[in-house]
This record gives structure tokens, C-alpha cells and sequence, in this order.
């Protein structure tokens, strides 16, 4: 009975160190938690929130609370310019891809028009299909994938 009692203590008193054991790289928690400033692609271009905070730096809190704010404290300054600034660049994307598009699609009708039908389907269709449907969507998808991407 006393071995049975000291074997479970030390397997017990080894098993708690492992258990307690800092995580292995690259799993568990980051070293510096709450700097989004090291997130990587994150600079204050690209996060609104960081926009608005320099703005409320460069321009003062209490103007910059009189420009956002919309309640009798204008305490909700910084979440309406947060939102400002996210529909701001939602709008700028999607109009930028919404231009990618309609440039592909003008590139795509001068290549179908120089190639000529037959050969655009064969360069564009999918493959194995019998008459090369879709060859213009196809084109387009190409030529809006590159666009964007570079």
C-alpha cells in the first residue's frame, strides 16, 4: 500500500511540471499582447482605428469630439469616426474592384475581337467543354485577378 501511494505521488508530482510547461514556438499566446502596431499589415493607413486615433492626437480631443461626436457628450466620437473611416475604405475597395472589373471586361472584348472567337474560347473556355462556354467570364476573371493582386 505504501508504494502504491508513493508511485502515484511521483508520477502526480512529475505530471504537474509537464502540464504547467510554456507552450511550444509559435503556439499560446503572443510575447507582447495589445500592440496591434506589431501586427503585421497594419500600419494606420490600413487600420481605421489607428487613423482616427492620430486624427484625435493631430486635432485635439475636444475637436475632434465636436467633429464625430453625435451624442449631447460627444462621448461617441471615436467609435463614429472608427465607422466613418471603415465605410470610407470599404467604398474605396469596392470601387476599385468594381473598376477592375469593367477594365478586364474591356480588355477581354478587344482579345475576343483580335483572336477571333474560335481561338479566345480555346485560350479561355474550361477545359473539356464542348463549345467553349463561359470563355468570356473566364477572360474576365483572369484579367480582374491580376488586376487586383498587383
Amino acid at each position: 500500500m505504501t508504494r502504491t501511494l508513493i508511485v502515484l505521488a511521483s508520477i502526480l508530482a512529475l505530471s504537474v511540471p509537464a502540464a504547467l510547461a510554456a507552450p511550444p514556438e509559435g503556439k499560446g499566446k503572443p510575447e507582447s499582447p495589445g500592440k496591434s502596431s506589431a501586427a503585421p499589415g497594419q500600419s494606420a493607413e490600413k487600420n481605421a482605428a489607428k487613423k482616427c486615433k492620430a486624427e484625435r492626437a493631430r486635432i485635439g480631443a475636444q475637436a475632434f469630439m465636436t467633429k464625430y461626436g453625435t451624442n449631447p457628450n460627444k462621448s461617441n466620437a471615436f467609435g463614429k469616426c472608427v465607422a466613418m473611416q471603415e465605410k470610407k475604405a470599404e467604398a474605396e475597395s469596392s470601387a476599385a474592384a468594381q473598376e477592375a472589373r469593367e477594365n478586364a471586361a474591356k480588355k477581354c472584348k478587344k482579345e475576343r475581337t483580335d483572336l477571333g472567337l474560335e481561338e479566345f474560347r480555346k485560350k479561355y473556355a474550361p477545359p473539356g467543354h464542348p463549345n467553349g462556354a463561359n470563355a468570356f467570364g473566364k477572360c474576365v476573371s483572369r484579367h480582374a485577378k491580376k488586376t487586383t493582386s498587383s
